[in-house]
């Protein structure tokens, strides 16, 4: 299926252009505000090869997870001819979030803005920290096979260009993250950019060089191993530290610019903002970082990252646990940013970094489960799933990217946590208990946890003993306990039960109850035959099999989907009816699974039903079984219960 295909069936699924308000899209999702979302068609979004999976939001709001592909699909969508008057009117994704955040009410909005802020300021930059991470795996490689010293000062050329290929993202990391958290902010991000770049110019640089400055003073930080020095300017103490790779500036900078930014554009008029509104804020923002900002941030930043190193030296038993335990909670939110940030600070002012050690854990875990959910979906030839799981295990083993796994499949099952949280918890204990002589496993390299960059970390050997550790207790967990609610199993769905000649079973789990409670006035009164309805048991996603509840041949199929007729081959005649009055739903949330003169057994799927598409609708949603030839029979008796599996007798007929 080509991108262009696929791009019209998720709109198609999405309900059409006409259905779409705005569209934009984040690191792996597509993020879609709809007029209606219950006209979205999950079950046909899930088909689409590239959707990895789906998650609706609160009001209309919908996300399709597609992966690293979402540019380009996102493009793809947008370059459709019937989807132009929707991208010429699409909201931004921060006004679309704004919007949203509008509408909530509760003490900890400013807490979810802040957190916003953090991961919207780093998440555009993900590719390339991706891409410097491989280029640094495939380095270390090369380093454990001796084919060349990437630690010594007299490298050749080549390699020392190989290093520039992956120092350039972290390097001029504060510059990126000040142009996205400038853009977030509604600053011009260039104007954030070149007040941070000021202070990894040549020229800010020099200050700190004792021989073109001999009043320069140094002191030495044995803490961080680090020099600091500073210099009079203008009669005031600068502080010079090392800006390059440091993120806590340009996040504590940039919402002090937008401060002064746009009460300068308030004041100014509006003919010469262009100029004077960047002029001002330069001559203001620029010595504002240097002499407070910026080394107020380089100290908490330092603060932070020696608590860290003080818990890991203190407890590292207990922070090896604590680690892989805490990220699953943290990702699905993107609270996870600040410990993400920590670890830059900690390589800026360390040289090492001792979180990414234990974070490892907690994303083989995560891809682990991934693995235990395919190897399931293989067993059980669900397509779907098994090509959901399948990209998202490919995209966490080779790229360390956990979204497509959370979104796609973890958060769509709550019992797979329980299977997670296993494998964080003995791939945390590893780390634990081998590291302790090593006083943890660290990192000199900002990278994302992935088979292609084991060798970064040290020591290695520790490191892999835990992910496989990890990453097998959660794939064992998933295969043997399964990680969806039981009727939602193959094993209960489809199991054809054997049921007594003079029987007809419940085609749903749920309670059965008489035809005088299901609420139809015509079923109650037996104009169709004697029977039982039953209120089903619906799994969280809420769409669920209604089964043939006898053998025999179909002789009627609703076009709706919503009723069904079959004769058994001694005669019974019965009526299967999904709902009451969900003829008017013209097949909408009705996937029928047979057809008319088709030979069935007990247990067949007849159609697959969205009961929450019903309920939304406002119809009942029991489901009524008749006989509708009782008068052939002697007697026809229902079988009343309060809890009642799939097959089990409904009614028992006596001729």
């Amino acid at each position: 299926m080509s991108i262009k295909t696929s791009a019209r069936s998720i709109i198609d699924a999405v309900g059409g252009p006409q259905n779409i308000n705005s569209l934009t899209h984040c690191a792996t999702r597509l993020r879609f505000e709809l007029s209606d979302a219950s006209l979205v068609s999950q079950e046909d979004l899930e088909k689409i090869p590239e959707v990895l999976g789906t998650m609706p939001q609160s009001g209309d709001r919908y996300q399709v997870i597609v992966g690293g592909a979402v540019e380009s699909m996102y493009s793809a969508i947008n370059g459709l001819p019937d989807m132009a008057k929707t991208s010429s009117n699409a909201k931004s994704d921060d006004e679309i979030k704004a919007a949203a955040r509008a509408k909530t009410r509760g003490k900890s909005a400013w807490l979810d803005t802040f957190f916003e802020y953090l991961s919207d300021s780093f998440r555009p930059i993900l590719g390339v920290l991706l891409g410097a991470s491989l280029i640094i795996a495939f380095a270390a490689v090369l380093d454990a096979l001796h084919v060349v010293d990437f630690r010594a000062a007299d490298k050749a050329p080549g390699w020392v260009f190989v290093d520039a290929m992956w120092h350039s993202v972290f390097y001029f990391l504060p510059i990126m993250v000040a142009f996205n958290a400038a853009k977030k902010l509604k600053v011009d991000p260039w104007l954030g950019a070149t007040i941070m770049a000021a202070f990894l110019t040549p020229d800010f640089l020099k200050l700190s060089n004792p021989e073109a400055f001999s009043a320069l003073q140094c002191v030495e930080n044995a803490a961080i191993k680090q020099t600091t020095c500073s210099i009079d300017v203008f009669g005031l103490p600068l502080t010079l530290p090392d800006y390059s790779g440091n993120v806590f500036v340009p996040l504590m900078m940039i919402p002090v610019l937008a401060l002064i930014y746009h009460n300068l554009k308030k004041i100014i008029p509006s003919n010469v903002q262009m100029v004077f509104v960047p002029f001002i804020s330069m001559l203001v923002v620029i010595p504002l970082t240097a002499f407070l900002i910026g080394p107020l941030g380089i100290w908490i930043g330092n603060g932070l990252g020696s608590g860290l190193a003080w818990m890991n030296a203190t407890a590292p038993f207990i922070f090896a646990i604590a680690i892989p335990l805490i990220y699953p909670f943290l990702v699905p939110l993107g609270l996870h940013w600040p410990l993400n940030a920590m670890m830059l600070v900690n390589i800026q002012t360390l040289g090492y970094d001792f979180i990414q050690g234990p974070m490892g854990a907690w994303n083989f875990a995560c891809f682990g489960t991934t693995a235990g959910v395919l190897f399931l979906a293989i067993k059980d030839k669900d397509n779907t799933m098994r090509q959901t799981a399948s990209g998202a295990l490919a995209a966490g083993l080779f790229g360390g990217i956990s979204e497509p796994s959370l979104y796609g499949i973890h958060l769509r099952f709550k019992m797979i946590y329980s299977r997670l949280l296993a494998g964080c918890l003995a791939g945390g204990v590893t780390i634990a208990i081998l590291s302790l002589p090593y006083g943890g496993v660290t990192t000199n390299a900002f990278v994302f946890t992935s088979l292609l960059t084991i060798s970064v970390f040290n020591p290695a050997w520790v490191y892999l003993i835990a992910i496989t550790v990890a990453f097998f207790t959660s794939m064992l967990a998933v295969i043997m306990l399964d990680y969806r609610p039981r009727d939602e199993r193959p094993s209960n769905k489809k199991t054809i039960v054997a049921l007594p000649d003079n029987a007809v079973g419940v085609p749903i789990e749920g309670q059965v109850i008489s035809l005088d409670e299901a609420g139809d006035k015509v079923f109650a009164s037996r104009a169709l035959g004697e029977g039982f309805a039953v209120i089903p048991t619906l799994n969280p996603m809420g769409v669920s099999e209604v089964v043939a509840p006898i053998s025999g041949t179909v002789s009627s199929v609703a076009k709706s989907g919503h009723a069904y007729g079959i004769k058994s081959d001694d005669g019974t005649e019965v009526l299967v009816h999904v709902g009451i009055d969900t003829v008017n739903m013209k097949g909408d949330g009705f996937t029928v699974k047979v057809s008319k003169g088709e030979h069935i057994t007990a247990g067949t799927p007849l159609v697959e039903v969205d009961f929450k598409k019903v309920a939304a609708a406002g119809y009942a949603t029991s489901v009524i079984v008749t006989v509708t030839n009782t008068r052939a029979f002697a007697a026809v008796t229902p079988v009343l219960a309060d809890y009642a599996t799939v097959l089990t007798p409904g009614v028992t007929t006596q001729r």
